[in-house]
């Protein structure tokens, strides 16, 4: 018997049909139209090209079978990723441990494919095992909430796979991430422009600002490296977010260099000041004197809007009058409270900020666009964010282009492939307008505040500060601990509650809050509230659920 085979090749037209080839070779009179197309002739002459071993004619993806996949693939996602995630009835996450999880997933990889039928099988096992961080009772980061047009603009993304480098290769997007800049510049307070880049995450943005700072004030260190600067310090409060100390070892800085300026805590504890750094220790016979003496050059201060744990707030206009006396850069990482800007009624607690020179905001945080979505933006309008990072590589942004080669920005970012996140903000905010967003996010304010008052009506529950943010901190004192007194040895054994709390509510899946310590504070909830899902129904479950869950303890 003949050993027979097909081999599907293609005609000039793109008509599909069917080569059979035997072992003497290739049979032009076995030549077969396929069952799927539409029989017909056609005078094309039929040239095989094999190169390594390879057929070359026409197209290996079958385009109709993709379509049907990714159309199955929709339905699956719609109705268990957005339906049953966002529905309050529905587990937050199924519980599995990491060795149980590898099993039930079949993590392997093997040098075959499998069907299309498996791998949606895949795609619901994926959504099953993951947590649902659209669901309303989910409160455990700083991001939450199903947003539908951001949702639809991160598909699009997804399906065209542009990259955000020039305007040749993503004209679309190029033009919404700069309209979507301009628009952040000016609710900041920049009236005039500035300059800005869309990144791959709010620690980068930290991270851009800290080097750019450092190319403003020596441009020398890019291309003589730390041969050609001193010693470098910076200035942040203890409640700034890790990123800025990772910051200075990545760019040789080192974390010793960053000068952590305390907090007030009996100040921030007593709730009458949340405000993160006590600032007279920053004046000229403070930290910046004292760092001088030791030969060391101030650069930078960072300053934090809406810290991650408590949600406070520094005075950024007393800082920015002592950065302009003493000639430092000024930093606002407002990557969890920039969306404070958009609210008429809360947009004080960023007072000054249209004094920084640069600001790290997320939209992907408060104002619940697709993650990630991060800006970095900056006052310059000098072309200083071009200048810090540009590599001017000759086979992306040539000089002699068609077109006005100022719209490709890719120069001005570390990355080489970037998506363009700001189509996921820009998308959402034409949806939506200003006014819903400002609605959105003072409706979190008011949750948060109707939390706080519950919390501290309900026996067993203990606030931490009043809640600036919406970030809403206290502890859940069992019933066996509540008429012990005031001790060391109760804070201990109050110290364990969260933890077991939490798991039990991690392996229930009835609902998902974050726990921490802070300084020599004993372990506490952090419950962090966004998504206009939520109601005060939720608030009052989560209070029950966590009394119910820890009443035993």
């Amino acid at each position: 018997m003949k050993n027979i085979w097909t081999l599907p090749l293609y005609c000039a037209d793109y008509t599909l049909f069917v080569v059979r080839k035997d072992v003497s070779g290739w049979d032009t009179r076995g030549l077969m139209w396929d069952e799927i197309i539409k029989q017909r002739w056609t005078n094309t002459t039929l040239n095989i090209l094999l190169v390594d071993d390879v057929y070359l004619n026409g197209p290996t993806l079958d385009v109709n079978g993709a379509e049907d996949f990714i159309r199955e693939s929709m339905r699956i996602i719609t109705e268990d990723a957005v339906k049953k995630a966002t529905d309050v009835r529905e587990k937050v996450c199924e519980w599995h441990s990491p060795e149980d999880l590898k099993e039930l997933l079949d993590l392997q990889l093997t040098d075959e494919g499998e069907s299309d039928t498996r791998i949606l099988e895949r795609c619901r096992d994926a959504i099953r095992y993951s947590v649902k961080t659209t669901h309303p009772r989910f409160f455990n980061q700083l991001y939450a909430g199903m947003e539908p047009y951001s949702m639809v603009a991160s598909f699009i993304i997804e399906a065209l796979k542009p990259s955000l480098y020039t305007y040749e290769v993503s004209p679309v997007f190029t033009l919404v991430e700069d309209a979507v800049l301009r628009k952040m510049r000016e609710v900041i307070g920049w009236k005039e422009g500035g300059d800005g880049i869309f990144n791959a995450g709010g620690s980068l943005s930290n991270m851009y600002a800290v080097n750019l700072a450092r190319y403003h004030h020596c441009p020398d260190v890019k291309e003589l490296g730390l041969s050609a600067v001193p010693r470098l310090v910076l200035f942040t409060s203890q409640e700034c977010h890790y990123s800025i100390s990772k910051a200075a070892a990545f760019l040789g800085i080192g974390t010793k260099n960053v000068y952590v300026v305390p907090s007030d805590n009996s100040v921030v504890f007593l709730g009458l000041q949340n405000s993160c750094i006590k600032y007279d220790t920053f004046g000229v016979k403070g930290l910046n004197v004292r760092v001088c003496d030791q030969g060391a050059v101030p650069f930078m201060v960072n300053a934090t809007a809406g810290t991650t744990v408590l949600g406070a707030f520094d005075p950024i206009e007393e800082i920015a009058d002592i950065c302009e006396k003493h000639n430092l850069w000024l930093h606002v990482d407002a990557c969890w409270g920039g969306a404070a800007l958009m609210s008429a009624k809360h947009k004080h607690l960023l007072k000054g900020v249209h004094r920084a020179n640069s600001v790290a905001w997320n939209p992907h945080k408060m104002l619940m666009a697709c993650l990630q979505c991060c800006a970095f933006l900056v006052r310059d309008k000098t072309g200083l964010l071009q200048r810090c990072y540009s590599a001017r590589a000759s086979y992306l942004f040539q000089q002699d282009k068609f077109y006005d080669v100022s719209y490709d920005t890719g120069d001005k970012s570390v990355q080489c492939s970037r998506k363009p996140d700001a189509f996921k903000f820009w998308l959402m905010w034409k949806a939506l307008g200003s006014k819903e967003l400002e609605q959105r996010v003072d409706r979190a304010f008011a949750m948060a505040k109707y939390l706080a008052q519950e919390v501290k009506k309900r026996e067993g529950f203990r606030l931490l500060m009043e809640p600036e943010y919406a970030n809403v901190c206290f502890w859940y004192i069992p019933p066996s601990l509540r008429d012990l007194p005031d001790s060391t040895e109760l804070w201990e054994k109050i110290h364990k509650v969260a933890p077991v709390v939490k798991e039990r509510m991690m392996k229930k899946g009835s609902m998902m809050v974050g726990y921490q310590p802070h300084g020599d504070k004993a372990n506490f909830f952090r419950m962090i509230i966004i998504s206009p899902q939520v109601s005060r129904q939720d608030m009052d479950f989560v209070l029950d659920e966590i009394d119910r869950l820890g009443r035993d303890l």
